[in-house]
Parts: C-alpha cells; sequence; structure tokens
C-alpha cells in the first residue's frame, strides 16, 4: 500500500501514520515533481492534485481532500470523470468559522474598529458611540447554505437571540434554531430581509457569481455582508460600488475571489471592511480534527470498510 502524500507534511503527523500503519508507504511530495515520478503505483493521495499528477497515475483508488472544499479537485475533468472515491475533511472547520463570523459581527455593532483606535490615540469620546451602538438581539441574520458551517452560525446566532432564515439548493431539516429554511427560489426575499447575510456555500459551478450586482442590490439597506466559505460566490466589484455609496453598511471577507488579495485591491482601503486572509479555521483544534479523520478513513480503507464523508464530485461538495 502506497500513500502520497502532498499536504498537512508535519513531521509529528507523518511519524504518527507511519506508528499507527507499518505496513503502508508514506511518500512525502511537497511538489508537482515528486508527486509526478511516484503517483504511477500508488494507491491513495492526500492533498490535490493537478491534472498532470493525476493522469499519471495507474492504480489511485483514493483521494484525499484534507479541507472540506473541493473547488479544486472539481476544477479537473479527469477526477469528476474517474472512479476514484474522492473524501473530504468536513466538520472540524465548522466551530471557528462560525466563531469568526461573529468577531465580525460583534466588531461592527460594537464598533471595535474605532474603539481601538481611540484607544491608541488616548481618545475619551463617549459622545461618539451614542446611539451607534447595535442590539444583535431582534436583528435577522439570513444564511446562504445550511451545511456544517452555516448551522454552527445559525446556533450562534440564536444564541445572541438573533431571527434566523437560510436557504439551501437541498431540502434541509430545519434546525431548531432557524425559524425557516427556503429553497434558492426565494433567496431574493432572503436577502431583503437580512440585517446580516453570511455566506456558507462551497463554490461550485451553480455559486459561481451567485450574489452579483442584482442580488447585492436587493440587500437590506444599512445591512452587513459576511463572506466566510469561499470568494468568487459574490461580486465583489459590485460589493465595493455597495460599500462605498453607503447602501450597505459593511463586509467581512474571509476568503476572495483571488488570493492573496492584490496590494491594489479597493477592499484593502475601505473603512467599512473587514479582511482576513483565509484563516479562520486554522485553530489547532481544526487541524487535530483534520488529522483524525484521514487516519479513520485510512483505516476504512486498508479495512475495506465504507469511507467518512463522500464527496459528490459532479456536485462540487
Amino acid at each position: 500500500m502506497k500513500v502520497i502524500m502532498a499536504a498537512m507534511l508535519t513531521k509529528e503527523f507523518l511519524s504518527d501514520l507511519r506508528a499507527t500503519f507499518p505496513d503502508v508507504e508514506f511518500v512525502e511530495a511537497a511538489t508537482s515533481e515528486v508527486q509526478l515520478a511516484q503517483i504511477g503505483d500508488a494507491d491513495a493521495f492526500f492533498g490535490w492534485p493537478s491534472r498532470e499528477v493525476f493522469r499519471a497515475a495507474e492504480r489511485l483508488r483514493w483521494l484525499h481532500n484534507p479541507g472540506t472544499g473541493i473547488d479544486r479537485i472539481s476544477e479537473v475533468p479527469d477526477i469528476v470523470d474517474s472512479d476514484v472515491v474522492l473524501t473530504n475533511a468536513r466538520g472540524p472547520h465548522a466551530a471557528p468559522m462560525a466563531d469568526h463570523v461573529f468577531s465580525i459581527v460583534l466588531a461592527f455593532a460594537h464598533r471595535s474598529r474605532e474603539l481601538w483606535e481611540d484607544q491608541q490615540a488616548h481618545r475619551w469620546e463617549p459622545r461618539k458611540y451614542d446611539s451607534r451602538i447595535v442590539e444583535l438581539g431582534g436583528s435577522t441574520m439570513g444564511i446562504l447554505a445550511l451545511g456544517d458551517i452555516g448551522r454552527a452560525v445559525a446556533r450562534r446566532a440564536y444564541g445572541f437571540g438573533m431571527e434566523v432564515y437560510a436557504v439551501d439548493k437541498r431540502p434541509v431539516e430545519r434546525p431548531p434554531e432557524v425559524q425557516e429554511v427556503w429553497g434558492l427560489e426565494r433567496l431574493d426575499e432572503l436577502l431583503g430581509l437580512s440585517d446580516w447575510f453570511v455566506v456558507t456555500a462551497p463554490l461550485t459551478e451553480q455559486t459561481r457569481g451567485m450574489i452579483d450586482r442584482r442580488r447585492i442590490g436587493l440587500l437590506k439597506p444599512g445591512s452587513h455582508l459576511i463572506v466566510i466559505s469561499r470568494g468568487g460566490i459574490v461580486d465583489e466589484d459590485a460589493l465595493v460600488d455597495a460599500l462605498r455609496s453607503g447602501r450597505i453598511a459593511g463586509a467581512g471577507l474571509d476568503v476572495m475571489a483571488e488570493e492573496p488579495l492584490p496590494p491594489d485591491n479597493p477592499l484593502w482601503d475601505l473603512d467599512n471592511v473587514i479582511l482576513a486572509p483565509h484563516v479562520s479555521a486554522l485553530t489547532p483544534e481544526m487541524w487535530e480534527g483534520r488529522r483524525k479523520i484521514f487516519k479513520e478513513n485510512l483505516r476504512r480503507f486498508l479495512a475495506n470498510e465504507p469511507f467518512l464523508y463522500v464527496c459528490d464530485k459532479s456536485a462540487g461538495f
């Protein structure tokens, strides 16, 4: 049994894998050159193989995506059309990403950036904040896609006393924290209802560009937009225009269409934007959870048992 390790290449993780599975050959392959040289007789691949690397495989049966979103893999038609099973590491990312959503929500609601600037300048100006602090209780949060992240966001929103609504492409059982779960045909309506609109959807052919200029125009005046799952779902040029005009109050982005975000992108310099460099999930607990998922799926692979978290390559998640 041979496994190509192209991601999460820490000495501790590799040592643990080799101790746990002594009969498996784990090959460190951080570069495409090493991957091409080693993939021919490999049984499994841990990472994101390029089309060239994938086509060089002769006996590959299992591909494990180290994270959750499989858009990088779904972009390779050869993988999508193959019989190779694709799994991912869904789950451990949801809690920290939902926490990050509320770090943004609270930063806007309680003027954290201005407070920090005043602290740095030794300014004491309470009147400036009078009637500008926003209570979350009774406000409405809309969520695009009620998967693991969306549900984690909903639980936190409910704890703050918010009214939570969601849309999803699939029939989804309504969690107790959510007032209603609608189909995508009511997305436009949800945009108009939401004081806080959170994008937690995967990037697929259907969701790419879904929140376009028209839909950004439907956002409730004075609302906030938070994008936590993938860039490319929201039209960022249209978002910049809405933020500059003041039609929407603010935006928080942990993901962008182009990463790293180019230095000349106007999002950097808008006072009503909070940016993060795609880091919301990166806790020690998340990494440990992903390691455990891979180890369990490898155990199942060796025992010929059903995998955890098999992805629909055509659907993109």
